[in-house]
């Protein structure tokens, strides 16, 4: 099996997701200069003169030309150039020279990187109105867990199936998770993202206050990422929030997280597989996975009880126990202590609320995208993949 094979990256058929959210268009290059017009449809040509008759009758006068109905050509409004950004401006020249300092960049360098950024303000809209905090569970859902999803993940497994059980053996960490997060994150790496990243960390850095801090630090991190891994910091591309290579990894979770698999002292998240799995694997290992323990239950819980309302059902944190949530009317279909620390979710139906419980192993998948909704899709992928290739029911 060839554990190095390239991954065609193509267009998904549905809306792609990415960090996890439909992407907005791609911003075109463009030009001051409006395109030329199509020229107008010509007027036809006048009718040839009818034939002289004798001398003794009048010549019939020429036809006349056909009016032009055609509506006149319009040309398109001029795109507007966005201006570059303004590296005098004061936060970004700070900015700049903390890197400078920190990281043993030139000054001249990384002001040449950022005046050939191109702020993208569409991503904003996206970062404000991601998929999974916007969608219901049920929408979610259905958006992910796709006919096409399911058969190329169990087509993926087979193929890659070696890999998957060396490295799932190593780290610890099933293999349906392993194709599963791979799977809602890029759909097993058709869909890497086309932004560049430069454009995307640089907009988010310097026009996205709420969470400016956090993009200026991966920024930061991009450059030195591409510099370890000679990578060209203008040709990479990404997600709208970023995210790079298969798995969707921020540059500071690729610095810290990717694994050269195969020691051939690259760390390949766009086309060597072995690295890839060997990444998500070790990225859920290192936060703490625990092999064998359980990840989600479904559960049953008692319509309207005003216990149940005082939880808190929308925090990622294991808030309860097994045994607090029985106590509410919260039953579960495990076998569990009652001092398991776990979660209630909302889990919401087309018929109205519904709730799952999370454990450790299912906090460990928010850790990876911050998202009860993503880590219940994956959840849900990973069983239904698992029950594919193992002939059994989910």
């Amino acid at each position: 099996m060839n554990s190095r094979r390239h991954i065609l990256v193509a267009a998904l058929a549905c809306a792609p997701l990415a960090a996890h959210a439909a992407a907005p268009p791609v911003a075109q290059p463009v030009t001051t200069t409006p395109p030329a017009a199509s020229a107008a449809p010509a007027t036809p040509a006048p009718a040839p003169a009818a034939a002289p008759t004798p001398a003794t009758a009048a010549p019939a006068p020429a036809a006349a030309p056909a009016p032009n109905t055609a509506p006149p050509a319009v040309l398109p409004a001029p795109v507007p150039v966005l201006a570059p950004f303004d590296v005098h401006r004061p936060e970004i020249a700070r900015w700049v020279a903390e890197v400078v300092r920190h990281d043993a960049f030139s000054r001249r360098s990384v002001v040449k990187l950022l005046a050939r950024a191109q702020p993208q303000p569409k991503i904003i809209e996206a970062m404000n109105r991601p998929l999974e905090r916007v969608a219901p569970w049920w929408e979610y859902r259905e958006r992910l867990l796709t006919p096409e999803r399911i058969d190329r993940g169990v087509q993926f497994w087979l193929d890659h199936q070696l890999e998957l059980e060396r490295i799932a053996a190593q780290y610890q960490v099933p293999p349906e998770y392993l194709v599963a997060i791979i799977g809602v994150e890029t759909f097993y790496g058709r869909s890497t993202g086309h932004y560049r990243v430069i454009d995307v960390l640089s907009t988010l850095a310097f026009d996205y206050p709420q969470r400016g801090g956090y993009f200026r630090g991966e920024l930061e991190q991009y450059l030195l990422l591409t510099r370890e891994n000679k990578l060209d910091p203008l040709t990479t591309t990404g997600s709208y929030a970023g995210a790079m290579g298969v798995p969707q990894f921020m540059p500071s979770v690729y610095r810290r997280y990717a694994v050269d698999a195969d020691t051939d002292r690259k760390r390949d998240l766009w086309g060597d597989w072995d690295d890839i799995l060997a990444s998500v694997a070790n990225y859920l290992h290192e936060h703490g996975w625990a092999a064998g323990g359980p990840v989600l239950a479904e559960t049953t819980a008692p319509a309207g009880d005003p216990g149940l309302q005082q939880l808190e059902p929308h925090s990622l944190e294991l808030n309860e126990t097994v045994g607090a949530l029985a106590a509410h009317g919260v039953k579960l279909g495990l076998d569990l202590p009652p001092d398991t620390p776990a979660m209630l979710i909302p889990a919401e139906q087309r018929d109205g609320p519904a709730y799952r419980v999370g454990f450790h192993n299912f906090y460990v998948i928010t850790r990876y995208n911050v998202s009860a909704r993503y880590a219940m899709a994956v959840y849900d992928l990973a069983s239904t993949l698992a029950a594919r290739v193992h002939g059994t029911p989910p």
